[in-house]
């Protein structure tokens, strides 16, 4: 299973595991410290209409993450890449949504962090394509 293991495999596992936990944690936490920690204002974070939403994002969140390990432990690396890069489209999207409704500092973490993920997917790193 673990036997194709590199050392490049390790940022997408780590991620893979944050992923799949920080997804569970409006259900471990409560949705306002889920809301709070994902960069929302407090007006939005302490609005009990917003939390079916977040968990709803988190569970399939939590699904992703568990699909990079299924991916991973399947031997399906250009799969993790290509869904790493997928990570594009998050970064746009959490974007605008941090800029209008965020904390200060929240669309520079959320889109800067994101991208990055989306780049290393683009670039094959998991696979070695481009290394």
């Amino acid at each position: 299973m673990l036997d194709h293991f590199a050392l490049r495999h390790l940022p997408p596992l780590l991620l893979g595991t944050v992923i799949t936990f920080g997804g569970a944690m409006s259900l471990t936490s409560g949705p306002e410290a889920a809301l709070a920690k994902f960069g929302f204002r407090d007006d939005i974070s302490h609005n009990k209409a917003a939390w079916p939403v977040i968990k709803i994002q988190g569970s399939r969140m939590t699904s992703i993450g568990l699909a990079v390990w299924g991916l991973y432990l399947g031997g399906h690396l250009e799969a993790i890449d290509i869904l790493l890069a997928t990570f594009g489209w998050m970064a746009v999207i959490d974007g605008i949504v941090c800029s209008e409704h965020g904390r200060p500092g929240s669309v520079l973490f959320r889109m800067s962090s994101t991208s990055l993920v989306a780049l290393w997917g683009l670039l094959g790193m998991t696979t070695g394509r481009f290394i």
